[in-house]
Parts: structure tokens; sequence; C-alpha cells
């Protein structure tokens, strides 16, 4: 098992869509989305209950994709909202743990290290990926408290014009740091995955491993972002296309008049019009064209760029289906709403390798450690156990021997 040969510089980082592309890795995000969105899903429109709306004029408003944000709704249901918001982000943070765990062992060169496991690990070494943003939150926290505090001194008469004047370089001082804290937090929610999938770190740990690679790697981390996310984009856009162009095989095969023709138009058109709303998405590109900037230019282009799509891809949704139809493309939508999860489950594996490989090159660069030539946990452990065998092993030869040898001088005794 030997580990992959990287170059420990930005070339490593074009590798980030080949390994993304895997059925282990976008499995992985499969499964964190598909239970993110189901959390997400439920509470939205358990909050639209509470604020007065009725599930049917829910789904005919928002169908697949709630959003109680852009609603006026009481206190309660917007914490509804909020909570699923966090459930899914969550789910994405554990799913970027367990790619970067199989990403990490990838690249140290066990290629049948499962999802199965990289779930396994992330039960162990949740707390971390959770808690080392809580972390850095409350730094944070405290620090403008503290801010707060010294300034209601600064009111007291005659004495508080002192008590801002005199220490004022260390509140310099401090809200500096608290800057760089507020950077270290932003390059801590991008990291912590990684950190804590190849180096297992704690959450202590994970936590100064962002303040270290926020204070040596800064232009590193900008200038191989500039690289992922452009290439990150391309890659989802060529396996879009290419998965919308089997869709638009399907249509001209098994829609052909000899075939099945126009029931083909109506299950299709029913599942892609539910699934890829094109009321919403143009409500959307209008949304933008409201901004009054160069969105607004740029919007027109959108809209016929988008009716084009639907023109090409997507059959006409029919005004009614008959029963079977409608089972049909209910199923049909099923198959739709995972393939556009994959689209985006393959995009977060490309940023989650991309992350992976940047953290084993920062490692490179600031300590001279290479990670993949390290023992992690599991071979250790590995190690540990095939230890323990051959120790029962020799403990039995040893027992076997000694019965031998009783049993030999038994026989002379009898003679």
């Amino acid at each position: 098992m030997e580990p992959m040969k990287l170059h420990f510089d930005v070339r490593d980082i074009f590798r980030a869509p080949r390994l993304a592309l895997s059925g282990k890795k976008i499995w992985i995000f499969l499964v964190a989305n598909f239970i993110g969105y189901g959390a997400y899903f439920i509470l939205n429109y358990l909050a639209f209950a509470l604020a007065g709306q009725s599930f049917g004029e829910t789904w005919a408003a928002q169908g697949l994709y709630p959003c109680l944000y852009v609603t006026d709704a009481p206190w309660y249901a917007c914490v509804l909202f909020w909570v699923g918001v966090i459930d899914w982000v969550i789910a994405i943070y554990l799913g970027c743990t367990a790619v970067s765990r199989v990403t990490y062992k990838q690249l140290k060169g066990d290629e049948f290290y499962s999802s199965r496991d990289a779930w396994a690990y992330v039960k162990k070494h949740w707390h971390p990926v959770i808690f080392t943003s809580v972390a850095m939150a409350l730094i944070l926290v405290f620090f403008v408290s503290m801010a707060a505090l010294f300034a209601l001194f600064g009111k007291l008469p005659f004495l508080g014009e002192f008590l801002f004047a005199l220490p004022y370089l260390l509140y310099l001082f401090g809200a500096v740091f608290t800057v760089y804290t507020s950077v270290v937090f932003l390059v801590s929610l991008i990291y912590t995955p990684a950190i804590v999938g190849t180096i297992e770190e704690d959450t202590m740990g994970a936590v100064f491993n962002s303040y270290s690679i926020t204070w040596s790697q800064p232009w590193r981390v900008i200038a191989y972002h500039i690289v992922l996310l452009p290439l990150a984009a391309l890659a989802v856009g060529i396996f879009k296309l290419a998965a919308f162009y089997g869709i638009k095989l399907i249509n001209v095969v098994f829609g052909h008049e000899w075939l099945m023709g126009e029931k083909l138009t109506n299950i299709v058109g029913t599942a892609a019009h539910t699934v890829w709303p094109q009321d919403l998405f143009n409500s959307i590109v209008a949304a933008c064209s409201t901004t009054g900037s160069c969105c607004a230019g740029c919007s027109i282009d959108a809209v016929s760029a988008l009716n084009n799509f639907y023109a090409c891809f997507i059959p006409t949704a029919p005004a009614s289906l008959s029963g079977t139809e409608c089972v049909a493309a209910v199923i049909v939508g099923i198959f739709l709403m995972i393939l556009t999860l994959t689209f985006f489950s393959y995009f977060l594996s490309i940023l989650s390798v991309g992350e992976t490989i940047m953290l084993t090159i920062f490692r490179n660069k600031s300590d001279d450690d290479n990670i993949l030539e390290r023992k992690d946990e599991e071979e250790l452990e590995a190690e540990e156990d095939e230890g323990d065998l051959d120790l029962d092993e020799e403990n039995e030869e040893d027992s076997e021997t000694i019965d031998d040898a009783s049993d030999t001088s038994e026989e002379s005794a009898d003679d």
C-alpha cells in the first residue's frame, strides 16, 4: 500500500474533480443530503402550518423547495426554519468529514476504505466537527462582550475618559485580534472537516490548526480556492450536461409516436416540472434583476437560456394525468430528485477532496510533515490487534509445549 505521489503544490488541486467522481464519495454526500433535506423539508412545512398555511397551500406555492424565510411568520415558526437549516448544514459537515477520511485513505493508497468505515469514524469523531465552530464563535462573543463591558466603564463621569484613553493600545490589540479571529472562524468553517478527517484532531487541536493555517498559509488558501471553485463549477457543469443529454436521449427514443409517445411526455413532463419548477427559477432570476446592478442586464439572457433549457430537455407538463401515469410520475420524480441531489453531492465532493488535498499540502509546506506517511489510529489499532493475536498464539504454543512435556514425563514415570 503505497501513498499517492503528490507534487505538494497547486498542481495537486487539479486532481480534485477526478478523485471526487467516485460512487463512494457521492453516495456519502447523498446520504447526508437526504437526511439534511428531509429534516429541512419537514420542519419548513411544520413552520408554514404554525404560520397558518395549510399543506396544500404551501405545496402549491413552494413545492419541494419550501422557504419560510421569504414570508412573514411568527418567531416560533422562524425557529423551526432555522433549525432545519442548521440540521442540513450539520449533515453536510459530517458528510464532508466522512469524504475527507475516504480521500485521506485513498491518498495513503487504501482504495478499499468503505463508506461504512468512514461513517463509523465520523460517529467516533463528530464532536470536534461541530464544536470547533462553536468554540470559535464563543471566542468572538467573549471579546465583543469584554469590549462592551469596558465601553460601559467609559461612561463613568470624570473617570470614564481615562479608563478609555490609558488602555487604548490594549483595546487596539484586542480589536485586531478579534478581526483576526473572525478570519480564523471562516477558515475553520472550511477546513475543520479535513482537519478532523486526516490528522484526527480534537476540538482544541482543530482550533489551533485553524489559527496556524490562517497565519502561515493565507495566500495559498486564497490562490488554491481561486483554482478549485471554477474547476468544481466546470466539472459539475460537464456532469450535468451529460446527465441532461441522457434524459434527452430517453425522451427522444421512448417518446417516439410508435412507442410511448404522449404517455412519456405526460409522465416525464409532470415529474420534471415538479422537481425543477420553471416558475421558481424564473422568479429567482427576476429577483436578481431588481438589484439594479449588472445582474439586471444579465437576467434577460439568463431567462432566455433557462427557457431554451426547458424547451430542449424538459417535455411540457400536461393539464391532467391518468391514475397510473400519476404514480409513474411520482416514481420518476423521486429519481430526478436523487439526480438533483447527486449534482449537489458531486460539487460538495470536489470541495471536500480539494480541502483535504490543500491541508496535506499545508502540513508539508509549513511543518515539513507528510501526513500520508504517518500511521493513523485505525492502522495503529490494527497493529495492536495483530500483536494481541500473535501473543495469544505464542501463549497457546507455550501451553501446548508444557502439556507435551507433562505427558512425556508421565509416560516416563509409568515406564
